[in-house]
Parts: structure tokens; C-alpha cells; sequence
């Protein structure tokens, strides 16, 4: 009879202090996820250079309205803490310098999806959810698409949309312009 081993889940704030004290470091890529500590996977180069030019096309349409956040933590709930590649936050920046970006500063979430797409819709967009994110948005490498996440409850999204070649997506949350899916994919 197999009997499962029991497991120890972590408090953000235990994580926090992990980090403080030098028990996790710099070198560990790793991630709060409902309770667990886990590895992130590596960034190959097409996921790479669509965050930067994702960034660069944020800072250009959005530029002092929103704080434009990359590959920076963001507190959920009190048991996650992922590490999103782009965060678009409704505070100044000096507004972080002592706490973590909470759902309630997100404007919106982007996910550079590669290798990690099923774990991406499957852990990651529900997590968002349930902590009422009001927009994700997976850019899907594999498929050459951005998915729309939006209306939160009761953690899913009410509505989901994907946009591929040629479409364009506009910035939520009273932001100006929209981003082209060509531009963003290369």
C-alpha cells in the first residue's frame, strides 16, 4: 500500500524570510506557487527577446501611467509569490520599494509562454484568478497568439480570447494604444 510522504507548504512571509536570510539566493530560480517552492525553467532566446520588446513597446504607449515591471515578484494571496515576465502596476515605482505588488496594483499580467504553456494555463492563470488579477495575458510562442484573460470570479476568467498573426490587443485598464500580436511574436 503506498501512503504519500507528507509535504511542508510555505507562507509568503516564510519564503520572504528565506530570502532575506540567504537560504535562497540570487542563483535559485525558483518561485512561490500555493505554498510550494518551485523551479522556474530557463529562458531560451525567443522568450527573451519577446519580454524586451515587450517592455519597450510598454514604456512607449504607456510611459509614466503605469510602473512597468520585469521578471519581478508579485505577492498573491499569502501563499504565492510568482515571478510574472511583465507586470503593468497602477502605483509609482517608490510605491514598491517596501512591500511586493499585490492583485489589487496589477492593471495586467503577461506570461511569455514557451515549454511551460500547460503549466501556464493550468497553475498559473487559475492562481491569477482566485487572486482577482483583472487581466493575463499568455503570449503564446507556441501557437503565435496572445491569449486574453478578463473578468475574474470565483477563480477562473469569464471570458478568454485569443488573437493570432495580424490581430491586435488593446491595453486594459483605461491605458492608451494597443499592441500589435506581429510586433510582439517578431
Amino acid at each position: 500500500m503506498a501512503t504519500g510522504l507528507a509535504r511542508k507548504t510555505w507562507s509568503v512571509e516564510e519564503y520572504e524570510e528565506m530570502i532575506e536570510k540567504g537560504i535562497l539566493d540570487k542563483n535559485d530560480h525558483v518561485e512561490l506557487i500555493r505554498g510550494e517552492i518551485v523551479n522556474m525553467t530557463p529562458i531560451g532566446m525567443q522568450h527573451a527577446a519577446c519580454v524586451t520588446i515587450l517592455s519597450s513597446l510598454f514604456y512607449e504607449l504607456v510611459g509614466a501611467k503605469a510602473t512597468i515591471s520585469v521578471q519581478n515578484p508579485v505577492l498573491l494571496l499569502n501563499h504565492s509569490e510568482p515571478q510574472p515576465n511583465i507586470a503593468l502596476l497602477s502605483e509609482p515605482p517608490r510605491a514598491y520599494v517596501r512591500r511586493r505588488p499585490t492583485s489589487t496594483d496589477i492593471i495586467l499580467l503577461v506570461v511569455v509562454s514557451d515549454t511551460t504553456l500547460k503549466t501556464d494555463r493550468r497553475v498559473k492563470v487559475p492562481l491569477y484568478a482566485e487572486a482577482g488579477v483583472p487581466e493575463v495575458w499568455i503570449v503564446n510562442l507556441e501557437e503565435d497568439a496572445i491569449e486574453v484573460y478578463t473578468k475574474p470570479e470565483g477563480g477562473q476568467y469569464g471570458k478568454m480570447h485569443s488573437v493570432g498573426r495580424g490581430g491586435t490587443v488593446n491595453l486594459p485598464g483605461g491605458l492608451p494604444g494597443s499592441v500589435r500580436v506581429d510586433e510582439v511574436l517578431g
